[in-house]
């Protein structure tokens, strides 16, 4: 609060509700950059999902309690879940140490899928380890970023992370040159890709219907 140093953010969640910017035409004050819009991406994350899952399913939610932002995006998750008429159950973690008991609740809760709620450092930083349990324990899980996909997770869909932070040096450097944030519009990803792991959903015994293979913007083997 009260800071002049000009701060450049990468792929922030509602910046606008969480105070940093007063707008995103108009930030007003000493930080600018692009923000995540995966608030956004959520309902279009369920709607696939629901294309691979039996009708009945119920789907965990895997919701980490140290995060600000996660609060939000299981309201939307929720919203999105009751238009394509889901159950959703949320399961709560605080670490990477919470994860085995995080899939013993979904085994006895019989809950068909794991959808893990994205813009989260921790999931990305432990993603080998909650790949390898939703693969030992035989779950359909869905992700925020490819790179949980090239770890061996099922599908994902959500912004390019590296291509984000391409762009966000281009503020740098607008910085750099004089330009003030307050004047800088925020900048929101208009490209979210959707990755599919063929090899996954053959692991799973997950059936992945040609129509959602050819929509995808990548197919790992």
């Amino acid at each position: 609060s009260g800071s002049t140093t000009p701060i450049v953010m990468a792929v922030v969640t509602d910046p606008v509700g969480q105070g940093l910017v007063a707008s995103l035409a108009r930030p007003g004050g000493n930080v600018t950059g692009r923000s995540s819009q995966v608030e956004d991406t959520l309902p279009k994350m369920l709607e696939l999902f629901a294309r691979v899952l039996p009708k009945s399913a119920r789907i965990a939610v895997l919701h980490n309690t140290n995060n600000p932002v996660h609060p939000l995006l299981w309201r939307e998750a929720e919203k999105a879940a009751k238009s394509l008429d889901m159950t959703l159950v949320r399961i709560d973690v605080a670490g990477s140490n919470d994860f085995p008991a995080a899939f013993d609740t979904i085994a006895r809760e019989r809950l068909g899928a794991l959808l893990v709620l994205p813009d989260d450092g921790m999931t990305m930083n432990n993603r080998t380890q909650l790949v390898a349990l939703a693969a030992q324990r035989r779950i359909a899980t869905f992700y925020g970023l490819r790179e949980f996909v090239a770890q061996g997770g099922l599908m994902s869909y959500g912004e390019n992370y590296a291509a984000d932070y391409r762009s966000t040096a281009a503020y740098v450097g607008k910085v750099l040159r004089g330009e003030k944030p307050a004047n800088l519009p925020v900048e929101q990803p208009t490209r979210f890709e959707f990755v599919i792991n063929s090899s996954a959903a053959k692991a799973l015994g997950v059936t992945i219907p040609a129509s959602l293979l050819v929509r995808a913007d990548e197919v790992l083997q």
